[in-house]
């Protein structure tokens, strides 16, 4: 159990430096210029960030949990985290239109996410099945 924490927290830790990568990527092609100290902060939090969420997949290994119940708990672990993190650093303002937008565009990355994870398992789920009926 203790490897697979690991496992989980050092892929979260490359998606957070991925994300920074794009990131930089982006000012860079810009051509702008922020102080380390910042981009220090911002990748430090895309690091955490990425470790919740590899922590976070453990939720979908719960048998005894339904699947909404599962996505609830994941959705609104998530947005707390996101917002216990985003806030402080300047990601997003403490404002309420800011607090708002950021929710409501968090809300549809995430129904994208979902669609396309089930969109794959679908797929996965049907390639299964004519594998198993090839072998009757």
């Amino acid at each position: 159990m203790i490897i697979e924490v690991l496992k989980r927290l050092m892929s979260g830790v490359a998606w957070g430096g991925i994300f920074t990568f794009l990131a930089l990527t982006v000012l860079m092609l810009y051509d702008m210029n922020p102080d380390v100290s910042i981009i220090w902060l911002y990748m430090l939090a895309s690091m955490i960030f990425g470790m919740y969420f590899g922590l976070a997949s453990f939720i979908f290994e719960r048998e005894d949990w339904s699947p909404l119940k599962k996505i609830v708990i994941h959705f609104l672990l998530s947005i707390t985290v996101y917002f216990i993190i985003a806030i402080p650093i300047g990601w997003v303002l403490f404002t309420p239109l800011a607090i708002v937008l950021t929710f409501i565009l968090f809300i549809i990355v995430y129904i994208l996410f979902w669609f396309g994870f089930q969109a794959y398992y679908k797929k996965v789920e049907a390639s299964l099945n004519n594998t198993l009926k090839k072998n009757k």
